[in-house]
């Protein structure tokens, strides 16, 4: 494996639960591109990255690849798939169908003051993660605001539907958007559909969840 190929994966803190923040740094630099299709990983080279051991790691991209985002090569370790242009256009249809109207209704319903002020945390977070080109911290906050925010529709099969779907896209275009500077005034569209949503603008939360999700198959999942 190509030593380039770990320089964007950031030692594990160890403040929290180890397994699940390694699952949530490579599934982040998975949706990102930050681990490529082709490339096998193994998981005591990850976990010498990380500082921890192989065992926490190796059963992170086990879960990997019960998503669906990698895969084992056996007697080798794990090669990230890649999804075809034709599954990138299914996941982005599949995400209108279901978020579009989705926000639209929370944005009709209304949502109260601690529901606006986390999302409105959230959001800026994505801000500080693009302002610093954390491509892994911004996909992951970004993963965190989407699926809080359909959370308010109260239906949890919903918000793992749309969390599979998330994590099968790609972003390979994330880094390009970054270097052209580009990255932060798109990662405003957050705050700007939590102002449309406050205001309980139906039709513009709409408009811009749509527009949202056509950037990231448009711009963003371009190979």
């Amino acid at each position: 494996m190509p030593e380039d190929e770990l320089k964007g994966l950031p030692p594990v803190s160890g403040r929290r639960n180890l397994r699940d923040e390694v699952i949530e740094t490579l599934r982040g630099a998975v949706i990102s591109g930050g681990m490529r299709p082709g490339v096998v990983y193994s998981a005591p080279t990850l976990a010498e990255r990380f500082g921890v051991s192989a065992t926490p790691v190796r059963e992170a991209m086990l879960d990997l690849v019960k998503e669906g985002l990698m895969e084992t090569v056996r007697n080798k370790g794990f090669r990230v798939t890649e999804p075809t242009e034709h599954e990138l256009d299914n996941f982005t249809e599949l995400r209108a169908l279901i978020e579009v109207p989705t926000v639209r209704r929370i944005a009709e319903s209304g949502v109260g003051a601690d529901a606006l002020r986390r999302l409105r945390e959230l959001a800026t977070g994505i801000e500080r993660a693009a302002a610093a080109n954390d491509l892994i911290g911004h996909v992951t906050v970004d993963m965190e605001f989407h699926l809080a925010l359909l959370d308010l529709a109260g239906n949890e099969h919903l918000v793992e539907v749309v969390r599979s779907l998330r994590a099968r896209s790609r972003i390979y275009g994330l880094k390009a958007l970054a270097e052209r500077g580009q990255l932060i005034s798109s990662s405003r569209e957050h705050s700007e559909l939590v102002d449309l949503i406050e205001a309980r603008d139906a039709d513009g939360a709409e408009d811009l969840m749509r527009r949202h999700i056509g950037h990231v198959r448009g711009i963003w999942a371009a190979g």
